[in-house]
C-alpha cells in the first residue's frame, strides 16, 4: 500500500497501521512499549523547566491596520526548549512578516505544551474571539507519542480548520514533524516512529486541504538537518534550539504571507516550472510529507477543482527566507511583550 493510498484511509477514519504490529507478535510490541517508555523519561528529566513567554503584543512600526496572527498547536508552536520569547517560532513569523507587509502584526499565542489534536477546539474557540487573519497550526507530534488513534487526530485538525475558514481567517498548519529523528528514541522503535508521523502529516495534508487551508511540511526541515546537525536541538534533544525554530519559522513563513498577500512574487522567480507540481491531494500530500518545506494547496485544472482520481492540489517548495537566530542580527521584539 503507497503512502498515498494510507493517507486517504486515515482521513475517511480507518484503522492506522493495517494490524502489522499483531502479525508482528507480543514480543515486539512489548519491546516497543519499553523503549516508548525509556524515550519519554529521558525527554521528561531533560525538557527545559517552564515555557518561554508567550510574546502576545503587536510588532512592527508601519501604519495601517494590525494584522493579527495567531499561533495554535503543541510545544513546538509555544517554542518549547528556548528562553526567550524572540527565539519561539511564532514570534519569529510575526517579526518578519511586519516586515514583508509593511504593517504592524499583532501576535497571540494560544498553544500549549503536550497538547494534542483533541485540545485544538478549545484554542479554536479563544483564536475566533481575536478575529485573527491568519492562524499558524503546529500539531501531531503528540499525537504520535501518545499513541492517539489518528483518524480521531485528523478528524480534530479538521474541525478545527472548518471553524477557522469559517470565521474568515487564513490557516497555515505546519504537519507533524519527523520523529524518526528523535534520539531518545532508540530502534526499532525510531523506525516505526518516523512511518506513523509520515503517514500523519500526509493523511493532515489531505484534511486540511479539503477545508480550504494550507500545510508546511515541516517532517523533512526537522529531519535530514537535525538528524546530522546537534545545534538544532534543545537540551531534552527532543524540542529545537532556537536555531531550529529560526529554521522551521523559515519554511512557514513564505506560506503565512502568501496567504496574507504580502509574499513577492519576485522571490518564487524561477521556481514555477522547476518545483510546482499539480497532482491529486493524496499524491501531493504523500510527496510533501518526506520534501523539505513543501506547501500544498488546493487548486484547480482547466477550471476543474476535482479530477479523476480526487481533489487537485498544488506542490510548492519556496526557497527559504533567511530568519535571524535572536543576538544574530536583532529579531524585533513587541514593546508590549516580555524578551
Amino acid at each position: 500500500m503507497t503512502r498515498a493510498s494510507r493517507a486517504r484511509r486515515l482521513v475517511t477514519g480507518a484503522m492506522y497501521g493495517g494490524g502489522g504490529l499483531g502479525i508482528a507478535g507480543a514480543g515486539l510490541v512489548g519491546l516497543l512499549r519499553h523503549e516508548a517508555r525509556v524515550a519519554r523519561r529521558t525527554i521528561e528529566v531533560r525538557r527545559a523547566p517552564a515555557d518561554p513567554p508567550t510574546g502576545d503584543g503587536r510588532y512592527g512600526a508601519g501604519r495601517g491596520k494590525p494584522i493579527v496572527l495567531a499561533m495554535l498547536g503543541d510545544s513546538s508552536a509555544v517554542g518549547l526548549g528556548v528562553h526567550r520569547a524572540g527565539q519561539t517560532p511564532g514570534v519569529l513569523i510575526a517579526s518578519a512578516l511586519t516586515e514583508l507587509a509593511e504593517r504592524p502584526v499583532r501576535f497571540i499565542r494560544l498553544a500549549a505544551t503536550g497538547a494534542t489534536s483533541a485540545r485544538l477546539a478549545g484554542q479554536v474557540e479563544l483564536a475566533l474571539a481575536e478575529q485573527p487573519d491568519v492562524v499558524v497550526i503546529m500539531i501531531g507530534a503528540n499525537d504520535v507519542t501518545s499513541r492517539a488513534r489518528p483518524a480521531e487526530s485528523v478528524r480534530n485538525l479538521a474541525e478545527a480548520v472548518r471553524a477557522l475558514v469559517a470565521g474568515g481567517c487564513q490557516v497555515v498548519v505546519g504537519t507533524c514533524p519527523d520523529l524518526g529523528t528523535i534520539r531518545p528514541i532508540r530502534q526499532p522503535l525510531r523506525v516505526l516512529a518516523r512511518r506513523w508521523s509520515r503517514q500523519l502529516a500526509a493523511a493532515q495534508t489531505i484534511a486540511v486541504v479539503a477545508e480550504g487551508g494550507r500545510t508546511v511540511s515541516l517532517g523533512s526541515v526537522l529531519g535530514p538537518k537535525f538528524a546530522t546537525d546537534r545545534d538544532l536541538f534543545s537540551s531534552d534533544e527532543f524540542h529545537p534550539s532556537a536555531a531550529g525554530y529560526a529554521a522551521a519559522a523559515a519554511v512557514l513563513l513564505p506560506s503565512v504571507a502568501d496567504a496574507m498577500g504580502v509574499w513577492p512574487a519576485a522571490a518564487d522567480r524561477g521556481l514555477r516550472m522547476r518545483r510546482d507540481t499539480v497532482r491529486p491531494v493524496a499524491q501531493a500530500a504523500a510527496k510533501a510529507a518526506g520534501r523539505t518545506g513543501t506547501e500544498v494547496q488546493a487548486t484547480a485544472v482547466r477550471g476543474a477543482e476535482t479530477g479523476p482520481r480526487g481533489p487537485w492540489a498544488r506542490l510548492r517548495r519556496r526557497r527559504p527566507p533567511d530568519i535571524a537566530a535572536p543576538g544574530e542580527a536583532g529579531v524585533p521584539t513587541s514593546p508590549d511583550a516580555p524578551a
